[in-house]
């Protein structure tokens, strides 16, 4: 039996590619901290508290990927024993990402040029709002609520993939200008991102997720039984 439909493997295939420099670069900086050889450059922060920095990048892997398969109809149809047990490892995995995101943010200290006031008052705000959203979401579906459980879901996927945005704009950005951005105008990008990001959540849940709650609301209201005619 196929479980995903074409359009579904094109969607994963899209967010996999998408995810895969912040994801699996993280990766390889674990792999560093554990005797691999060393990849990227030597970050004395991470070197000095290494716990905090490989926390966050296995929950964030584990919370951008197994969330992509989240969001896919068919494994929710099909499979939903999986996509229910899949879902409390990716609630888990997203808080730890955020809250080990929170830690960095105030505890690390981080050169002016990598992190300014704005940079730091988002990620504390967005690392508090994806809490909120994942933990919402669990009441939601609690409450049989299913609209509002993927919505805020779908919110936090985009807090949690703000890393993938701001790669692929950071490295447009070095291609075109030949330069890395710093200060300022690496923060006000990085915002940027997740703002796009939460930007394409909202048009997402209000253009696919909430025609399909109406449908069902109005299948319930012309049918209140459930019984087919």
């Amino acid at each position: 039996m196929k479980v995903l439909s074409k359009s579904e493997w094109t969607i994963l295939t899209l967010i996999l590619v998408y995810s895969f420099i912040p994801t699996f670069g993280g990766l390889f900086r674990v792999l560093e901290f554990v005797g691999g050889p060393a990849i990227a450059p030597d970050n004395p922060r991470a070197s000095a508290t290494p716990f905090p920095i490989v926390l966050h990048i296995l929950s964030s892997f584990m919370f951008c990927l197994l969330g992509a398969i989240q969001f896919l109809p068919s494994i929710r149809r099909q499979h939903p024993a999986a996509h229910r047990a899949f879902g409390r490892i990716v609630a888990m995995a997203g808080c730890l990402s955020a809250g080990s995101g929170l830690w960095m943010t105030h505890f690390y200290s981080f050169p002016i040029s990598l992190q300014g006031n704005l940079l730091y008052w988002a990620r504390i705000i967005l690392g508090f709002l994806m809490i909120c959203f994942i933990v919402w979401s669990v009441i939601a579906v609690r409450f049989r609520n299913v609209f509002q459980h993927s919505a805020y879901m779908l919110r936090a996927y985009a807090i949690g993939q703000g890393a993938s945005t701001q790669t692929f704009i950071g490295i447009g950005w070095m291609i075109f200008f030949e330069t890395e951005m710093t200060g300022p105008l690496r923060d006000a990008t990085m915002v940027f991102a997740w703002a796009l990001n939460l930007l394409i959540a909202e048009v997402l849940i209000w253009a696919i997720l909430a025609p399909k709650r109406q449908s069902v609301v109005r299948v319930l209201s012309e049918n209140p039984s459930g019984v087919g005619q």
